[in-house]
């Protein structure tokens, strides 16, 4: 076990959803790595692997589904937990057949959050500098 904050990426196209999150998680010692696009995204994990990510489904291309398709196809895949306000009929079954270990529905209850984010992110997992 480690003392190192875990980093947790934020992907959301929304600013406000971003900047509220990130405040969030920071006051729970989580330090945050937002990412308004899926390509920002994309193309910083290579280098920098976060512990977790919080992801939005529907932005722009790619979308939380492409993003997600590409992380579960990675090794060692980080932890997603899907958050999103467009709740529609097998969206659930959908992400987690991708590989996401939660799916939330937002507006997000903060304990929930944290809740899912602990059982995702677990002490265990890989460090935030693992490549891909």
């Amino acid at each position: 076990m480690t003392d190192r904050k875990k980093v947790i990426a934020v992907l959301d196209d929304e600013a406000k959803m971003r900047l509220a999150l990130a405040r969030l998680l920071k006051t729970y010692g989580y330090d945050v790595a937002p990412f308004e696009s899926g390509n920002d995204f994309l193309k910083a994990v290579h280098s920098d692997r976060p512990d977790c990510m919080l992801l939005d489904l529907h932005m722009p291309r790619p979308t939380g589904f492409d993003v997600l398709a590409s992380i579960s196809s990675m090794h060692n895949p980080m932890p997603v937990i899907v958050i999103t306000g467009h709740d529609e009929p097998g969206y659930a079954e959908r992400v987690r057949g991708l590989g996401a270990k939660d799916y939330l529905l937002k507006p997000v209850d903060e304990s929930v959050l944290i809740d899912a984010i602990q059982r995702a992110c677990p002490d265990g997992s890989l460090p935030s500098n693992q490549k891909f």
